[in-house]
């Protein structure tokens, strides 16, 4: 296998955790008998943990070697969840949620991502950039589409006479945990041309790219923020509290809303091939957050549904693009830095 499917592949993997989780998390600790309050600190524990991890390889993914640190990822990633999955004691849970950058936001960020984005450019000619980064990206909403989907088996095994809720929910989070370890050996067979060839602490940026990046990490940050609002798991528990939805209706759309990013990323590549990079984040992403404001006034669950996917055929059409974007306006030695 090559290094770029090696790059899918993991991508896929860690997205079929990401997505699983972002609909299981907030149910299984429910029932382990965790209050409200104390599971969006084990959420903004896995959120902070997630960004160290990405300021350290920021500055020390090269010099510590970019497959060496996509191991460590996978195997504090999957030791994270298997502490999640096994606690009932909301202290412990939040430091394994902080140590194992435990994402409940449904969507695959993180210091894995930084790492993959860097390395991806190298697998190929420039002309191809913005459709591997769009591939890669689709791998990766399949994964969030599949680990939606698979959400959904807890209620419906309880349903049919299967394990209990909470035993059922705790299997979906080692099962978390296991899609996570199964990334080390495909990370473990990638090729020595993917390191950095100029692996300093601090990378030495021109003076063209900082400016770059300070301006569109500041965009990038506000966007984040509005999103840390809106998370895969805050979206499961809103729709289960106003609409009454359960764990499999739940899972159902998002395998849906997960399909509908995975065909946009090829179709952002068609249009940043037409209109340009700039162009093709704006004006996608400007109505995505129109339609997610008109979520919370929805009269029903179908209202509610529909406007969902429709925002989710839109919302992660600038990703590919503002990737790709990134990658190209600077040095080979400064992408880990930059992604």
């Amino acid at each position: 296998m090559d290094d770029r499917l090696r790059l899918y592949a993991a991508a896929l993997l860690r997205a079929l955790a990401t997505g699983l989780v972002g609909v299981v998390l907030g149910l299984h600790l429910l029932a382990r008998g965790f209050a409200p309050s104390a599971i969006g600190l084990v959420l903004s524990a896995g959120l902070v943990g997630a960004t160290l991890a990405a300021l350290v390889v920021s500055f020390a993914g090269d010099r510590f070697g970019r497959r060496r640190a996509l191991m460590a990822l996978a195997l504090l990633g999957g030791a994270g969840g298997l502490v999640v999955a096994l606690t009932a004691a909301p202290t412990l849970a939040i430091l394994a949620a902080a140590l194992g950058m435990l994402n409940g936001m449904g969507r695959d960020r993180g210091a894995a991502l930084v790492l993959e984005q860097a390395m991806l450019p190298a697998t190929g000619a420039d002309a191809e950039r913005t459709r591997r980064f769009a591939w890669y990206n689709l791998m990766q909403d399949l994964g969030h589409a599949l680990g939606g989907l698979a959400g959904g088996l807890p209620a419906l095994l309880h349903g049919v006479g299967g394990p209990s809720e909470g035993a059922a929910l705790q299997g979906a989070m080692l099962g978390y945990a296991g899609l996570l370890l199964a990334t080390l050996p495909l990370y473990a067979g990638l090729s020595s041309r993917l390191e950095a060839a100029d692996a300093r602490l601090r990378p030495a940026l021109a003076p063209g790219s900082v400016h770059i990046l300070v301006r569109i990490c500041a965009l990038f940050a506000l966007d984040s923020l509005a999103g840390g609002f809106i998370g895969a798991t805050l979206m499961a528990l809103f729709l289960h509290a106003r609409f009454g939805a359960d764990a499999a209706t739940i899972a159902a759309l998002f395998f849906v809303a997960r399909l509908a990013n995975a065909a946009s990323h090829l179709f952002a590549a068609w249009l940043a091939g037409r209109i340009g990079l700039v162009n093709t984040m704006v004006f996608t992403h400007i109505p995505s957050s129109l339609l997610l404001a008109t979520i919370t006034v929805a009269p029903d669950f179908t209202t509610a549904a529909v406007l969902l996917l429709l925002r989710e055929g839109l919302v992660e059409m600038d990703v590919p693009t503002r990737q790709s974007y990134v990658m190209a306006v600077v040095r080979p030695g400064e992408r880990t830095f930059a992604a």
